[in-house]
């Protein structure tokens, strides 16, 4: 089984702290471990190990940050999640010290990301926060550019939620703008994830933003792309034809097979022909699968198996999904469905047994 990421903060790495620190070791350690150690999810730790630091430093915050800044420059080539804990003490002891904790975040970004500090000076200094991430959007350090797009999504993954953001996500689009185009992926990859956080709550104005950006630049069109995921996989007409992805009247489905039962832990096999009398073109070819829950209802999945620009008129399809036990997902005995859609239009749906 693989290691569990709260592990992270083991021995080694808080010994490595406290020497780059020059604190008590021993001391550091017995605060550090203490009794609830254990029983602290990584988060929890993170925060845990950044509250004992700061009784191990001065009480002014600017000494104590310079302290933080030497420590860090010594361990960020070697420890980039668990280096976090270097912006969650900004995050817990620099709120009231804006200038310094910007400071701060942008050099801990640069081996370890800010994303979730920034978002507390976001919600205690909107107007200056969005405008200094303006800035950061222009520097040389892709590090840096990629925090002004990455602390600001509405709904990033382990982080608060930035419920004005939700509603009106105008100051993000500001930022988007100027790092559509970047050179770097790693920037362009978290402006994707960006635009597909807000078209979960603005999905008009997602569309609109795909509509003015898409046909300009290979990686700006597949930027638009991974940034209209969940778009493509509701199968809104309009985002799917904006792809390419028509309507497919010349499409058909045949031979349709699935196993009618699977066990608990195993592979459900299906397969299935698309056919055309004409090539069958730009198509998306996905699956869902609609999970029996506890309470008898159905929730639907939606998995992509290809898409492409196929100039031949026949296509063999088989594929398999497992079953076996996930964290993110609890199964449940009885009929579960499985449909098959091609950009966007369910053609056909069978019922299996999971036993």
């Amino acid at each position: 089984m693989a290691a569990l990421l709260k592990e992270l903060y083991n021995l080694e790495y808080i010994t490595t702290l406290s020497d780059a620190l020059h604190i008590d070791a021993e001391a550091f350690q017995a605060k550090v471990f203490d009794r609830e150690w254990n029983q602290r999810e990584l988060k929890q730790r993170m925060r845990h190990i950044a509250t004992v630091l700061y009784s191990f430093l001065p009480s002014d915050y600017s000494q104590a940050i310079s302290i933080l800044k030497n420590a860090f420059s010594k361990l960020k080539h070697s420890y980039a999640l668990q280096n976090m804990i270097f912006q969650d003490f900004v995050e817990v002891y620099g709120l009231n010290d804006f200038e310094i904790s910007m400071d701060a975040l942008k050099e801990f970004t640069k081996g370890s990301s800010s994303e979730f500090a920034i978002r507390q000076f976001i919600l205690k200094y909107p107007q200056a926060t969005m405008a200094q991430m303006q800035i950061w959007a222009k520097s040389d350090n892709h590090h840096v550019r990629r925090l002004a797009s990455e602390g600001c999504r509405p709904r990033l993954p382990w982080a608060i939620a930035l419920h004005q953001f939700k509603e009106n996500p105008h100051e993000i689009l500001l930022i988007l703008e100027m790092l559509k185009d970047d050179s770097s992926s790693y920037v362009r990859k978290s402006v994707a994830n960006n635009i597909n956080d807000i078209s979960k709550d603005n999905p008009l104005i997602v569309k609109e933003l795909t509509k003015s950006w898409i046909g300009r630049d290979k990686n700006r069109d597949a930027l638009l792309k991974h940034g209209c995921r969940t778009l493509l996989k509701s199968s809104d007409r309009e985002i799917l034809n904006l792809f390419g992805f028509n309507e497919p009247d010349r499409v058909q489905l045949e031979n349709f097979q699935i196993s009618p039962s699977v066990k608990m832990g195993e592979e459900l096999a299906f397969s299935f022909s698309l056919n055309s009398e004409k090539s069958l073109g730009k198509i998306r070819v996905e699956y869902a699968i609609d999970f029996l829950r506890q309470n008898e209802k159905y929730n639907s999945k939606v998995f992509k198996i290809s898409e492409g620009v196929f100039n031949q008129n026949e296509k063999f399809i088989s594929k398999k999904y497992s079953f076996k036990p996930i964290t993110t997902r609890v199964y449940y005995k009885g009929h579960h469905k499985l449909s098959i859609i091609i950009n966007g239009v369910k053609f056909t749906q069978k019922t299996f047994q999971l036993v």
